[in-house]
């Protein structure tokens, strides 16, 4: 599947390494868990960190509303490996060193720099929501966690 990624889609599977070096597919979760996709630049800048760190102070949240988050960027697995060591990321962190996974989901690319885009897919790999902003990185995190508390309101 190439091209931009809308609401009501199924999510683009994936099979890509996290910062331990070991193969991650979205068809690990499905059925279990919903996704915090989070598409991010790089590794140790700013707005990244600033952004990594919001996900790591609501990740028990994110884990109580059955939910996995996962950071990807164009980044190396041991330079994602030094970044959630040295920040104490609980989650999982992809390294689209090809920016494949970023093409499949048509995430833009803004002044030059790759886009900061959170994608919500549910259980049944469904995407429910988008939500780009480049510069306001913990609004990601807010939008993130109001999404599943609306998939959850849905399901009682």
């Amino acid at each position: 599947m190439k091209g931009k990624v809308q609401v009501g889609d199924s999510a683009p599977d994936f099979t890509l390494l996290d910062q331990s070096g070991t193969p991650v597919c979205l068809g690990d979760f499905l059925g279990k868990k919903h996704i915090v996709l989070y598409f991010y630049p790089k590794d140790n800048t700013s707005l990244c960190t600033e952004e990594a760190r919001a996900f790591r102070d609501s990740y028990e949240v994110f884990k109580n509303a059955g939910a996995e988050v996962i950071g990807v960027s164009f980044d190396s697995v041991e330079s994602h490996r030094q970044f959630a060591k040295e920040h104490q990321l609980p989650f999982i962190l992809l390294s689209d060193a090809d920016s494949i996974l970023r093409k499949r989901y048509g995430v833009p690319t803004a002044f030059g720099l790759p886009g900061r885009v959170t994608y919500i897919i549910d259980r049944q790999g469904i995407v429910r929501l988008i939500f780009f902003s480049q510069y306001t990185s913990t609004r990601h995190v807010e939008v993130a966690l109001e999404s599943l508390q609306s998939l959850h309101e849905e399901h009682e």
